[in-house]
């Protein structure tokens, strides 16, 4: 033991009565130190598992000392740290002094995964068990997912989902890797968190970061904005958050030549992430990662209804509008995306879930009819023609197709043959995978501009799956297959009009040889 005398037990029995020595009656009184009790504790009485070294005593680091007081400082902290520079070790420790120094505690650890909770709960347990009895709360009960002392206080070990934490009374959360929590569940759950965040309780988030667009990033964001509302310098993030950031050079076992090393081992991308603590998304994204972390989107400059338009049209350019249908019962969203030729630029979309498609139909028209009231006579436009999408080509017929602006494309058979072809655009999954990776090329190659930053929230949630892509569970990417489809009436365009066509075509000086160009696509059998 660091100090005092050896346990002869794992646990200490529940309201066991414990001589103390003056020696150890100074030792306690230090670790119920309101200011630094914390850091004391750690230093003096926490012990930890090396991988390579065994059990020894936990020594912080700086940075470590640093990030123990940002957590016991402030009620609301977030912490932003490289992989592997012990954050979950000073969270083990933290959350044991707290429940055995903060009597009638609730303390919940939440993480995005099953094996991130009970790895915290694992250390929580080990740091306890060698702990001397003179300092440590007896026990009343001790599983994997949970420990009670006889203070009354406990630690509750769970995955995030939308419900944790709710109908609990918590004195202190602590979120784990809260950036790789699926964003629909963060949203729900950080939603639900909030009722108990007012009345009293104690948050700590940790986590590497991941997407510029979820909910720890915009926790993130907003801590960072320590601005008050006349402009004066504060502690706090308007959100009332402490940030915490750590640079992996703030680890004294690394310097640049294990920088070197590691980038090498992992490639820059994930370096960047994991170290270097940027933004950039973990997933594999149909669109390069570290091209997203580019992409922001701009506020629209004018709004026709829920029609966002970003560019006005003019006379002298090509339009293609193409129209994502749905059912309009509030599900999937139905989208239109707009697209301006040969400046390859994103002119205006809208998107809905509610809208029936009679009213879809009508937000179409709407655009046509925006378009070629500037005097444009080069409009063309489509609706994809899967499932709902026979609808759509039924509300074309009975309004009159002569009565939308422009001309409605439709692919034309790729085969010879007696069977009619349809009206619209029909998406097969070969198709769909063909354009997705045209797309991906046009954006990185900085041809196809992107100006909606719900389209770029989109695409920063559409990623492989299996041998497509599409949205991450729980996301959507209805402006994405508006887009897709766009894409491929852009191509239709192109075939003949010899400036659209020399806007497309890509040639190898596109790419900058040091991306990889081709060689980091996925692999899709089509």
């Amino acid at each position: 033991m660091p100090k005092g005398t050896a346990n002869t037990e794992l646990i200490k029995k529940p309201y066991s009565k414990t001589p103390y020595t003056p020696e150890e009656m100074q030792e306690l009184t230090l670790c119920l130190d309101p200011k630094t009790g914390p850091i004391y504790f750690m230093q003096n009485f926490m012990k930890i598992q090396h991988p390579t070294k065994g059990e020894m005593p936990f020594t912080p680091y700086d940075f470590q000392n640093l990030l123990v007081d940002n957590y016991h400082q402030y009620r609301f902290s977030i912490n932003m740290l490289p992989r592997q520079t012990g954050k979950t070790t000073c969270a083990a420790g933290y959350l044991l002094w707290y429940a055995m120094f903060v009597p009638d505690s609730t303390i919940l650890i939440a993480a995005h995964k099953h094996t991130g909770s009970s790895e915290i709960m694992t250390r929580v347990r080990y740091a306890y068990e060698g702990v001397p009895n003179h300092i440590r709360a007896g026990v009343v009960e001790y599983n994997k997912g949970s420990v009670q002392f006889d203070n009354g206080s406990r630690i509750v070990a769970t995955t995030t989902t939308e419900n944790t934490g709710r109908g609990m009374s918590l004195s202190l959360i602590y979120l784990d890797e809260f950036a790789f929590v699926p964003s629909r569940i963060a949203k729900e759950f950080w939603t639900s968190l909030s009722p108990t965040l007012a009345t009293g309780g104690k948050c700590i988030i940790t986590s590497t970061p991941n997407s510029d667009d979820d909910t720890f990033a915009n926790i993130w964001s907003q801590a960072c904005n320590t601005l008050d509302h006349k402009g004066d310098e504060q502690e706090l993030g308007t959100n009332g958050f402490k940030a915490f950031k750590v640079h992996w050079k703030e680890h004294p076992d690394r310097n640049d030549e294990w920088a070197t090393e590691e980038r090498g081992r992992i490639g820059e991308e994930r370096f960047r992430r994991e170290h270097e603590c940027e933004f950039i998304i973990y997933d594999e994204t149909l669109i390069d990662s570290l091209v997203l972390i580019d992409m922001k989107g701009i506020e629209p400059i004018e709004r026709m209804g829920q029609v966002r338009w970003y560019k006005k049209p003019t006379k002298d350019n090509i339009y293609c509008i193409a129209l994502d249908p749905s059912t309009g019962t509030g599900g999937d969203f139905a989208a239109i995306t707009v697209f301006e030729l040969p400046t390859m630029e994103q002119v205006a979309e809208w998107q809905n879930n509610k809208a029936p498609i009679e009213q879809q139909m009508k937000t179409m028209r709407q655009i046509l009819n925006e378009i070629r009231d500037t005097g444009c006579d080069e409009i063309y436009w489509t609706v994809e023609n899967n499932a709902i999408g026979e609808a759509a080509l039924v509300v074309i017929r009975e309004t009159g197709e002569e009565k939308f602006p422009g001309m409605f494309c439709s692919e034309p058979k790729r085969a010879p043959g007696p069977r009619k072809s349809r009206k619209g655009f029909h998406t097969t999954n070969r198709n769909k995978v063909e354009t997705c990776l045209e797309v991906k090329r046009w954006i990185e190659s900085n041809k196809l501009k992107i100006k909606s930053k719900n389209l770029v929230r989109e695409l920063k949630t559409f990623v492989s799956r299996g041998n497509s892509f599409s949205a991450k569970p729980g996301e959507t990417d209805d402006l994405v297959m508006s887009m897709i489809i766009n894409a491929r009436l852009i191509k239709y365009v192109a075939t003949f009009d010899e400036g659209v066509y020399d806007s497309v075509t890509l040639s190898l000086g596109d790419y900058d040889d040091d991306e990889g160009g081709d060689e980091a696509l996925p692999i899709l059998m089509l």
